[in-house]
């Protein structure tokens, strides 16, 4: 694996540690100790253009590829999330995959040229979950497909479970409600929890955005 998915984060913020100075018995710090089991984040189709070359670089800077300079055709956006199980415990150690179309909407894929791919976009990327389940990729806003919404893949890989697939989706898109595979998720908060915020990033002079995807996780055999 690529020692690039380890030096990547230095892109992640470090979260704050509690400063409280009696220390409580180890249940009460349990995560879901005492929370409702969360809804599991739905399966999705794998779609038919996960990338069937994949770059020699793979890790989880898309908008950058190897040693070059130029960066990828559009708004550039830092997503990050946390792998967590129902009862809302992190899961460390797995891999998170994305894979999506570039600025142009055309995936890293031999089948897909319907237009001009951008060679500065990665298009797929990699990163292994740390001890609190989380996970980041700077990529871009995701853009239409023909015949699709705006999505970005997603595959979680984890040792004994069965892989699992799914996507998310820009929150206020119109087309996500014409889009049937979108439209499958019939449960009104499956269908909440893939889709998501690309707002604003603060203090951002470059207009970046910031988006935010937690995956809840049962277990599945493989």
């Amino acid at each position: 694996m690529s020692s690039s998915i380890h030096t990547r984060r230095a892109f992640l913020a470090n979260s704050a540690t509690a400063a409280a100075g009696i220390a409580l018995p180890a249940f009460w710090n349990t995560p879901g100790a005492f929370a409702e089991a969360l809804d599991l984040t739905p399966r999705q189709t794998e779609g038919p253009f996960y990338p069937d070359h994949l770059p020699l670089d793979t890790d989880n800077d898309l908008i950058i590829v190897n040693d070059n300079i130029t960066p990828a055709v559009g708004e550039i956006t830092h997503l990050s999330g946390k792998l967590l199980d129902a009862d809302d415990r992190p899961l460390r150690n797995a891999l998170v995959e994305i894979w999506q179309v570039d600025g142009n909407g055309v995936y890293l894929h031999t089948a897909d040229h319907h237009a001009k791919r951008d060679a500065n976009f990665q298009g797929f990327g990699r990163f292994l979950t740390g001890s609190k389940g989380e996970y980041y990729f700077r990529t871009v806003k995701p853009v239409p497909y023909p015949g699709r919404t705006a999505h970005i893949h997603f595959k979680v890989k984890r040792p004994g479970e069965r892989e699992f697939t799914t996507q998310c989706y820009v929150k206020g898109n119109p087309q996500n409600e014409r889009d049937g595979i979108y439209r499958s998720i019939r449960e009104p908060k499956a269908r909440e929890s893939v889709t998501i915020d690309f707002a604003p990033l603060k203090d951002s002079k470059a207009g970046e955005l910031a988006a935010k995807f937690d995956i809840v996780l049962g277990v599945t055999p493989s």
